[in-house]
């Protein structure tokens, strides 16, 4: 699958040793009725072999597994299909655990509270080309991620306005995003709303002063 085309139906394997998660991943997915989950497996070992029997467009991989460590599942999972998408999916920020499954080859890591439209951006992202982590899994400093939580601003409210910083316009974002339009204007009243800012040249410039961006 090259960069930028999007295969219809977009097959998805879900490894989790939880089966909570495992029909949280299906329900999320609804979101997109493109995306079908066509298998599972519990552990790295199960996931290698259900790879190579399924083949799927993306792999959404616990980043805590039972009997092997991710970057070792993810490499094995690139030799048996080198075509697949795997995106981390992990409920912990675990920094070094992250950095370690990214540089095996994982094409993007999310955490678990992710809202369902977000997931599904996010893997559309991925599909795409694109690189995509959380970012609160990487705060540039412990200051950032401190001032963050202080906003009250969602994962979401915080990428688009920090896009806005950079001079994107929403049609801008809502392409390097995957959202709709009408998605990111709401993600950026409810930024401003937060921010108690009147507009997003005011909402950038409070932003900064509280050291988000």
């Amino acid at each position: 699958m090259g960069a930028g085309t999007v295969p219809s139906p977009v097959t998805v394997l879900v490894v989790d040793d939880h089966p909570v998660v495992r029909d949280g991943v299906s329900l999320l997915l609804r979101y997109d009725p493109a995306m079908t989950v066509v298998g599972s497996a519990e552990t790295g070992r199960a996931a290698i072999q259900r790879a190579g029997e399924l083949k799927p467009v993306l792999i959404l991989l616990d980043l805590r597994l039972p009997d092997m460590l991710a970057p070792e599942v993810i490499a094995e999972l690139r030799r048996v299909h080198p075509a697949g998408r795997i995106v981390v999916f992990t409920a912990h920020g675990d920094h070094q655990g992250v950095r370690a499954a990214l540089d095996s080859g994982a094409h993007g890591c999310l955490l678990k509270d992710v809202a369902g439209t977000d997931l599904v951006a996010a893997l559309r992202q991925v599909l795409k080309g694109d690189r995509v982590v959380d970012p609160r899994i990487f705060p540039d400093d412990g200051q950032r991620s401190d001032a963050l939580a202080r906003s009250g601003l969602t994962r979401r409210e915080y990428e688009v306005l920090r896009l806005a910083a950079q001079g994107q316009t929403n049609p801008e974002i809502a392409e390097s995003t995957g959202l709709a339009r009408n998605t990111v204007k709401t993600y950026l009243q409810s930024a401003l709303h937060k921010l108690g800012a009147r507009n997003r040249v005011e909402a950038i410039g409070k932003a900064s002063e509280a050291g988000l961006l």
